[in-house]
């Protein structure tokens, strides 16, 4: 009897990674929400230093920045996310876009929104 090798996740395992996902996807817009808030606050502080205002500006603007920088790496995340949850719906999910083969389960736990196994990846830094 020959053991034939697996080529997808059931959908039992599927509805797993989607848990997963989910929660990832909730937490990651939570995060998203709270930056774009944090990059709106100013602080209160009067005018009565011109020189700590001029400090006060620059740092304000190194951490809008910071934050801008932050939100995008965030939504990028998100939108990988949410792709993700397309492959599971069209039962795709967890297969190698590169070698075609399935993406260990634990790697998919780690990074759920992956496309590629550690064996793909590597190749890309060679």
């Amino acid at each position: 009897m020959e053991i034939k090798e697996k080529t997808r996740y059931n959908d039992i395992e599927l509805e797993e990674f989607k848990g997963l996902i989910l929660q990832k996807l909730e937490s990651a817009k939570a995060e998203l929400k709270d930056l774009s808030e944090s990059g709106h606050n100013t602080n209160g502080t009067d005018d009565t230093g011109s020189v700590y205002k001029t400090m006060e500006d620059g740092s304000s603007t190194l951490l809008k920045e910071s934050n801008s920088q932050l939100a995008g790496r965030q939504r990028k995340f998100i939108e990988n996310l949410e792709m993700a949850l397309l492959r599971i719906e069209n039962k795709s999910y967890g297969i190698c876009k590169v070698t075609g083969k399935l993406i260990p389960k634990e790697r998919l736990m780690a990074v759920p929104h992956t496309t590629q196994s550690i064996e793909a990846k590597l190749k890309q830094y060679k």
